[in-house]
């Protein structure tokens, strides 16, 4: 089982009325939340931890998580509000404004930090729950706690705007949780804000040599590669008409894992030694599914019999 660690919160996406006036509509999202729904759309046995609030709008979170067959059994419920992200879109780029002061996620404490069986391999965390703590420093902690056993892959999804005014405690905190990963993702745009400019290939050999065992980079429309201390694999994007690009890279995400675990490689020892092939396939499922997710509004991954 892959358990994805991280922020679920509501998107309020701009569309027009009935009457022909701007409003917004609420839609199920977050990073890793969105990562979790796309493994269990794709077949992968997906589970969700965060902190998710018993109003209305957390039922909206779990109930969406219940329909993409995620197993919500390790979800911290509290009376707390949700966090809502109110999204701009130029282009098809988001852009976003949160609202998430003393909401259910980001007041995730370790004493909510769940006990995990046997059946959970895998970890995935990342995205706007390493920002703010207590949550981010709750997360870090439960990485830290099972990164011996587990498989865990990290997805900073950096957000400058974000982490203004906290960039040097977040570049600690990301330093910490790549070096204790197996697996790291990072858009181009990641990694030249960690590692400064340069080739892509280079600065994630960097990456590697903090501890990670593969670094796989998303370069938009350009495609996708993987990086290993011996490999450099690349997968050419699928060319589709963009609606949006709202979880085209959480997507991705779950289109590596789930690809990973069809090939028996979510252990240790397994993502120490990924074959060519099954670095391709990872890339391979990645790409075909972020297209998918682009090419429909909002964050609304394929299911397997899509691709």
């Amino acid at each position: 089982m892959i358990l994805s660690c991280g922020e679920a919160l509501i998107d309020m996406l701009p569309r027009t009325s009935t009457e022909g006036e701007a409003c917004f509509a609420p839609y199920a999202g977050g990073a890793v939340f969105n990562t979790a729904i796309a493994l269990g759309r794709l077949g992968a046995p997906s589970a969700f931890f965060s902190g998710v609030s018993n109003d209305m709008l957390g039922e909206i979170l779990a109930d969406t998580l219940v329909a993409s067959k995620v197993d919500t059994r390790f979800l911290a419920r509290s009376g707390r509000p949700t966090t809502v992200a109110f999204v701009k879109l130029v282009n098809g780029q988001a852009t976003y404004a949160f609202y998430d002061e003393a909401t259910a996620g980001r007041m995730l404490s370790t004493a909510d930090l769940p006990s995990l069986p046997a059946e959970v391999s895998t970890l995935f965390l990342g995205g706007i729950s390493l920002v703010n703590d207590p949550a981010a420093s709750t997360y870090e902690a439960l990485q830290a706690r099972e990164s011996g056993t587990r498989v865990t892959m990290v997805d900073p999804n950096i957000r400058p705007g974000f982490i203004a005014g906290k960039e040097a405690e977040y570049r600690a905190r990301i330093e910490r949780m790549l070096a204790r990963a197996d697996i790291v993702k990072l858009s181009d745009e990641d990694l030249h804000w960690l590692e400064g400019q340069g080739d892509l290939t280079a600065l994630a050999r960097g990456i590697l040599a903090k501890g990670p065992k593969v670094v796989f980079i998303t370069e938009g429309a350009k495609g996708a590669r993987a990086v290993t201390a011996t490999q450099d694999r690349f997968v050419v994007a699928q060319k589709v008409t963009v609606v949006d690009t709202v979880g085209a890279g959480d997507t991705f995400n779950a289109g590596v894992l789930a690809a990973l675990h069809q090939a028996g490689a979510l252990t240790k020892a397994g993502v120490a030694v990924l074959s060519d092939a099954t670095l391709d396939a990872a890339l391979s499922l990645g790409t075909r599914a972020a297209a998918v997710t682009v090419s429909r509004a909002g964050a609304n991954p394929p299911w397997a019999n899509e691709l």
